[in-house]
């Protein structure tokens, strides 16, 4: 019963903890150097034994290739990554005051409109002359 209880405890104490692997991230300066050095390969296998002494995949030296047509890597500015922001309308402020403004008035009437329906109803039955004074006399 001792021994069960001191190989769970030593069970539990012995629990190992990994780190969590974490994304390579590569200089702009060193993709540009790479495919630089790819290029200038004219041997076949050359390009295989880069990529084996810098630890890298061929799909990275085609992202990066694609990279540098586009002129990503030749730039002094990264790219963001992420959705693009949306160019601000300097109306919208404007826009949105004014919607809000247009809702108010437009209740507004409305109410008024009830009012003169009512008020309308009202002199209809004053002018039929049947108040309710009338009849009880």
């Amino acid at each position: 019963m001792m021994d069960e209880q001191m190989s769970v405890q030593n069970a539990v104490t012995e629990v190992e903890v990994l780190a969590k692997a974490e994304r390579r991230r590569f200089a702009r300066e060193y993709k540009l150097r790479i495919v630089q050095e790819a290029d200038a390969c004219r041997r076949p296998g050359e390009v295989g034994a880069l990529l084996r002494r810098e630890g890298l995949y061929s799909s990275h030296l085609a992202a990066w290739r694609t990279a540098r047509a586009r002129g990503e890597l030749n730039g002094s500015t990264a790219n963001k990554r992420g959705p693009k922001a949306k160019p601000v309308n300097p109306d919208a402020k404007r826009i949105v005051q004014l919607e809000k403004e247009n809702r108010r008035l437009r209740g507004r009437a409305e109410r008024a409109e009830a009012l003169v329906e009512l008020q309308k109803k009202v002199a209809a039955l004053l002018e039929n002359g049947s108040t309710p004074s009338d009849e009880e006399r």
